[in-house]
């Protein structure tokens, strides 16, 4: 009999608890992953919406870098949500924090402005069924260049790209665990049951 799927939320700063809570709500099996042991038992993981400067700090802090780089190109699934983005990302315009690098994207920290500017916004993500997706940012970043193999999954009407995937990687400059709206946290269930 196979292992029950174990879904990780990397739980150092942020938005963990309420990405926790979604997936409980539609089923999954939620573990909060703090040490690099702790992944170990997982098979994909989410570097929830935060601060990304103090979870940069906090995962060198706990030497998680190099487990989080060897989990991505394991092909194991991880979705980063706005912090999670930026950590994930090859190079970011500003100069810190340092990225994982691991995701074929260049990104712009706080890219709609600050914390005032935040916003709503109803989106249609390629692969979400069943009409708009209503998405909060909150100081978001933007998705400035990607690479080869990397997927635009929604732009907003001025063209700004806001989720995008590559491969096992996925990424959105939003919070969908701030919302009630399920269908990202099961597609990325989805992911995560894929075999690597």
């Amino acid at each position: 009999m196979a292992a029950a799927l174990q879904i990780g939320v990397l739980a150092l700063q942020g938005d963990f608890a309420e990405h926790a809570a979604m997936l409980r709500s539609i089923g999954a099996s939620v573990s909060e992953v703090r040490t690099a042991e702790q992944m170990d038992s997982v098979q994909s993981l989410i570097i929830p919406g935060g601060e990304s400067t103090s979870m940069a700090k906090l995962m060198d802090a706990y030497g998680l870098r190099a487990p989080l780089r060897d989990f991505a190109t394991s092909g194991k699934a991880i979705w980063g949500t706005c912090a999670g983005l930026i950590l994930l990302a090859e190079r970011l315009i500003e100069n810190r924090p340092e990225p994982l690098g691991v995701l074929r994207i260049t990104v712009q920290r706080n890219g709609f402005g600050r914390q005032v500017d935040s916003f709503e916004s109803d989106l249609s993500i390629k692969g979400i069924d069943d009409g708009p997706f209503h998405a909060v940012f909150i100081r978001a970043p933007i998705i400035c260049q990607i690479g080869s193999g990397v997927e635009e999954l929604d732009t907003l009407d001025d063209g700004t790209l806001v989720a995008a995937r590559q491969d096992n990687l996925l990424v959105t400059a939003f919070h969908p665990e701030l919302t009630a709206d399920t269908r990202l946290h099961r597609l990325f269930m989805e992911m995560s049951a894929a075999p690597v």
